[in-house]
């Protein structure tokens, strides 16, 4: 006896997407459908490449990966940076591979610039010259980020009302596309909009893109509240203490910019009191949630579970599946790529 898969009318190999705000159940639900169909999981977490980034990134656990492994997490030192055209060669990669064994790449995460990555491609932006870099770090030595931040704005109001003031690669990228080519990241990118550069931009899978979140926020913000507060019991502060020492690391590396993560190299450095950290950090990934919701409420084509406080599907939304798992919805929604027996 083998296994097929009632796939679309289209001849691409199927993929699943679970996306979501930080804190909503989306490993929960991945590793329960692992238990159901043939699927691999993929990470899609700027944090969790990372080796060592372990309690304040909400790694999976030992036991977690155990019963179902994870593609793409400790793939980086937190020296590294990692950018999203990286994540999309590295994702394809590996679900190419997943594929290639008959099973289901299954994508899970809440770092939406890499999904869009992975759907839409990566502009096309100039090489830039090393000195031109050179010559914009040195700016930021002598000026800061946020004066650059405000040259950025200048010449590119669209990116940088999109980058924080602070976040040094970003707007390192930005500048230096612009003062390569006169031309602006923003012009790049509606350029790629307006006309796909090539057929290879696009994600060669059958895709299901799945989201979950409480129905209500207030929920998602207990949640969070209740999970830094365990981070903190779980000696995230002595994480970032041993990450310090281990490597050579400073506040601007992405790494280091990560939720939770900058609110205690702010601590450790004197900045802020302990419970300002944990009210800060609170804060910031309550923000982060928001500009995920933000992201997805632009998402086209995604199957939302909506849940309760008790992790339970909210029976306004799907009266059918009301009181069920979310793997019972999302099984649903998933019923082509569902494993059928062939003699």
């Amino acid at each position: 006896m083998s296994l097929d898969f009632r796939v679309s009318d289209v001849s691409l190999p199927p993929a699943i997407f679970i996306m979501g705000p930080t804190a909503s159940g989306k490993t929960d639900l991945a590793i329960q459908l692992c238990q159901h169909l043939p699927c691999e999981i993929i990470s899609v977490d700027s944090a969790l490449i990372y080796r060592g980034m372990n309690i304040g990134s909400a790694k999976p656990s030992a036991a977690e990966l155990s019963v179902a492994p994870h593609h793409l997490i400790n793939i980086r030192s937190p020296e590294d940076t990692y950018s999203a055209g990286e994540f999309r060669t590295d994702a394809l990669v590996a679900m190419a591979e997943i594929s290639a064994r008959g099973n289901i790449p299954l994508l899970v995460g809440g770092t939406m610039l890499y999904f869009k990555a992975l759907l839409e491609g990566i502009a096309k932006t100039p090489a830039v010259e090393p000195e031109i870099r050179r010559q914009i770090e040195r700016e930021a030595l002598e000026f800061g980020w946020p004066f650059l931040h405000s040259q950025l704005a200048l010449v590119d109001c669209e990116s940088a009302a999109r980058i924080h003031p602070n976040h040094s690669q970003r707007i390192e990228r930005a500048l230096a596309v612009y003062r390569s080519s006169g031309t602006t990241l923003t012009e790049f990118h509606r350029r790629q909009q307006e006309g796909k550069q090539s057929s290879s931009d696009d994600c060669p899978y059958d895709v299901v893109q799945l989201a979950i979140a409480p129905a209500d926020r207030k929920v998602l913000h207990r949640r969070i509240e209740k999970r830094f507060h365990s981070m903190i019991e779980h000696e995230f502060i002595d994480e970032v203490i041993s990450l310090r020492a281990e490597y050579s690391l400073h506040e601007d590396l992405p790494s280091m910019r990560a939720v939770g993560y900058r609110q205690v190299w702010q601590y450790l450095a004197g900045e802020l009191g302990h419970e300002e950290m944990i009210e800060r950090g609170i804060i910031a990934t309550r923000q982060l949630a928001k500009r995920q919701f933000t992201w997805l409420n632009g998402w086209k084509d995604v199957h939302w579970l909506y849940t309760l406080e008790n992790g339970l599907l909210d029976s306004s939304t799907e009266n059918a599946f009301g009181g069920l798992a979310p793997r019972e919805l999302a099984l649903h929604f998933l019923q082509r790529f569902t494993p059928k027996s062939t003699n």
